[in-house]
């Protein structure tokens, strides 16, 4: 499984550099934390284990003599009585030993024309259960990634709250002051109350949301609820994606792809599994026999043989019933069947892409709009202030302000997480978990 940890060995780092505290936690750290503990990719390792020895266990079977080795050695005490044709006379003998014993050694080749493809099917269906595991480590990285930057979001969003809370509680501290002083109603500092209680709920609700993310992470990661860090806080984004490149290299690394290639495979093997039935069987057999009996009464007292004997046998199908017509038939029809499947799924992997690209290039577009918006709204915002701190805005106007500044960094930072969740589900789709560099990266703090 350890190869598989190297090929998942991670989805879209940032390359940012372990948080100076030990508590810290960056992408790779958690990634690999969670490779490492993963109880389902644990499950997928045994199930992995199982289907390689079921191959070599179908090649010994299959190709393989055969040795078998007994020994017996009986006795039997018995009184006899004897009259033999030639006397009138009865012998009487007393637990009479009668002792057999016997060494065998019986070596055995059956050659089965179906067992080269029966092999060839288990070599198919290994390599499926390699690919699952992949797939599952693959998933496995891609929900750990998401969940990831969705705690960084959450913690980024914490941080505009925090902005947002700051400016309402300079602009109660103003109409307090006013309202002191004489030269306001209390009507707009009984206003600058409610909005700074309303952004304090909104503050400690987005706690809560943090919370919760940090536990879904945790959850990935095989970690206690309460298992605490820091990660970092900042998102970078790959601007440069292409779609025809990720198209191109899904035909090749897709592994669910590659799992619906194989199985379509296996599908046809199985049909010439079917088809050797009809051929003849032919089965070696050679054995070593000693065999030793010896007895108290009787005419034979002693029997000793020992010595070999060997022979081929070959049979061939004629008649079954219709049974390996009824095989072929039915494997033929499970054949077509993959195909079929492999379409849908070549289909199905196409469309996922070009729907996780429209996406990710429509928040691409979103990313610029929403940055010059919030460079907007930050200076808006400041002017407002000022304006409201020297009397010149109402507290509606620095209100409205202060609500568009909200929205825009909210908006700016959606998008975001929009471009990184894509830019990772088309990872994920194309068979591209790896690490990647900061060259051509987009880069954006909101501090």
């Amino acid at each position: 499984m350890r190869k598989l940890f190297l090929i998942a060995f991670i989805v879209l780092i940032s390359n940012q550099s372990l948080l100076a505290q030990s508590e810290g936690m960056d992408l790779e750290k958690a990634v690999l934390m969670g490779l490492e503990r993963n109880f389902g990719l644990k499950i997928a390792q045994n199930d992995l284990n199982i289907a390689q020895r079921d191959v070599k266990i179908g090649i010994g079977t299959f190709f393989m003599p055969t040795l078998t080795g007994t020994f017996l050695n009986s006795f039997n005490r018995e009184d006899v009585t004897q009259q033999f044709a030639n006397s009138s006379e009865q012998n009487q003998i007393p637990a009479a030993l009668t002792e057999n014993e016997n060494y065998s050694l019986v070596g055995f080749y059956g050659f089965r024309p179906d067992a080269i493809y029966t092999v060839k099917v288990l070599g198919k269906l290994a390599e499926i259960s390699e690919l699952q595991a992949k797939v599952l480590v693959e998933n496995t990285v891609a929900a750990i990634s998401i969940a990831y930057y969705r705690l960084v979001l959450e913690q980024q969003r914490y941080n505009v709250l925090k902005t947002t809370l700051d400016l309402s509680q300079a602009r109660l501290d103003i109409a307090k002051a006013r309202y002191e002083l004489g030269g306001a109603g209390k009507r707009d500092f009984l206003t600058a109350q409610v909005d700074y209680n309303a952004d304090l709920s909104l503050l400690v609700n987005q706690e809560l949301t943090i919370k919760n993310s940090r536990v879904n992470l945790n959850e990935l990661l095989a970690q206690v609820p309460a298992f605490d860090y820091e990660v970092n806080d900042t998102i970078t984004v790959d601007k440069n994606l292409l779609l025809e490149d990720l198209v191109e290299n899904a035909y090749i690394h897709n592994k669910q792809f590659l799992v619906t290639q194989r199985q379509e495979n296996a599908a046809f093997l199985a049909i010439r599994e079917a088809q050797a039935a009809r051929l003849p069987q032919i089965n070696l057999n050679a054995a070593y026999n000693k065999n030793t009996f010896t007895s108290e009464a009787g005419f034979l007292l002693l029997n000793q043989r020992q010595g070999y004997n060997y022979g081929v046998n070959m049979s061939l199908p004629i008649f079954s019933g219709l049974t390996i017509n009824r095989r072929i038939q039915n494997a033929r029809v499970q054949q077509n069947s993959a195909t079929i499947a492999l379409q849908e799924m070549e289909i199905q992997m196409v469309s996922d892409i070009q729907r996780a690209y429209n996406t990710y290039n429509t928040n691409l577009q979103l990313l610029d709009i929403e940055f010059a918006n919030y460079k907007t709204a930050v200076e808006s915002a400041d002017i407002a202030l000022e304006r409201f701190r020297l009397g010149i805005a109402d507290y509606l106007q620095f209100r409205d302000a202060q609500v568009n500044l909200l929205t825009a960094e909210n908006r700016l930072l959606t998008a975001l997480f929009n471009i990184k969740e894509m830019e990772i589900e088309l990872m994920r789709l194309s068979g591209r978990i790896y690490f990647q560099g900061d060259n051509n990266k987009f880069n954006l703090s909101l501090d």
